[in-house]
């Protein structure tokens, strides 16, 4: 493997903890058929491209989330028209209509997605742009197509960790994908995604790491029980926020003050037996904060 490759510490067996009874097959049976039929109905249409109406891509996207039995709670506004970087976490194959779901935009995925048998079709057709992870000398083509994209107004939507966490902790956000905004003169738009149980803990049921298969990641999603999908959508980055790509990335990872906090403090008090090596404690989720556009604290540490 290429050391140009990120990587995660996370894997199914060590991180991810699955919940539902026996007794939940037929209603897991019926989601997954739901969820299937949507996908399809969205491969209908997909060649229909931008002449769909933005709002009804969003509800689409919900609407594979609740199929999957995945409540969702979405806080805070993305800017609806205009060039976008959205960049977020990455844990599951969730995260992908969760982010289309803030707003509508053209995804940045792996190369290898393509060959995926009907998603990679699909993702072809919704215009996806595809970066060749394993090719470095590849990656100034990649962010100057990223950057006319989001000149022309676009919206892309990318992964800057490069791998999926199991959600327990995050990883850094690579610097390429900003350069890209940056380039094109555009806001970033951070989001943080969390998943939860209906009584507020962490849940990693959600969480596709290592070399778990989709099939085992989507039967644990649909035959779990109470789980909550979190969308944060954080105060804005501008265009001359940060000095740098690197400044913007470390913007756009990093945690509200307020979170850091009580980050620390469940460091302090967490149960053993919830721990993973390597994994600090993530932040919860801030509510009621309402929506805005600032400036936000830059820091040019690597």
């Amino acid at each position: 493997m290429s050391t140009w490759l990120p990587s995660a510490p996370c894997t199914p067996r060590a991180c991810v903890e699955a919940t539902g009874p026996a007794r939940a097959v037929p209603r897991a049976v019926l989601r997954l058929t739901l969820v299937a039929a949507l996908v399809l109905t969205g491969a209908v249409l997909s060649p229909l491209g931008r002449r769909i109406p933005a709002d009804w891509v969003g509800r689409w996207c919900r609407a594979v989330v609740r199929a999957s039995g995945v409540r969702l709670r979405i806080t805070g506004t993305a800017p609806p028209t205009g060039g976008l970087l959205l960049v977020a976490n990455h844990i599951s194959w969730l995260d992908i209509p969760l982010l289309a779901a803030v707003r509508p935009a053209r995804m940045l995925a792996k190369a290898e997605i393509r060959r995926w048998p009907v998603a990679g079709a699909l993702a072809a057709r919704g215009g996806t742009l595809f970066i060749e992870r394993d090719r470095p000398r590849a990656l100034p083509d990649t962010v100057a197509h990223i950057a006319e994209a989001l000149r022309q107004g676009t919206a892309v939507a990318a992964f800057p960790e490069g791998s999926t966490w199991c959600g327990r902790s995050q990883g850094r956000f690579r610097r390429a994908v900003f350069q890209a905004a940056l380039d094109a003169g555009v806001p970033v738009q951070p989001v943080r995604i969390r998943y939860r149980l209906a009584g507020g803990a962490a849940a990693t049921a959600p969480a596709f790491v290592g070399d778990d298969s989709l099939l085992a990641s989507l039967w644990r999603v649909a035959s779990a029980r109470g789980l909550v999908a979190e969308v944060e959508i954080r105060p804005t980055l501008p265009p001359g926020t940060c000095p740098d790509r690197r400044a913007l990335a470390r913007a756009a990872e990093q945690d509200h003050p307020a979170e850091r906090n009580r980050a620390d403090e469940r460091g302090r008090t967490a149960t053993p037996g919830h721990a993973i090596p390597g994994h600090a404690p993530a932040g919860t989720a801030r509510r009621g904060t309402p929506p805005q556009i600032r400036r936000t604290e830059c820091s040019d540490t690597a």
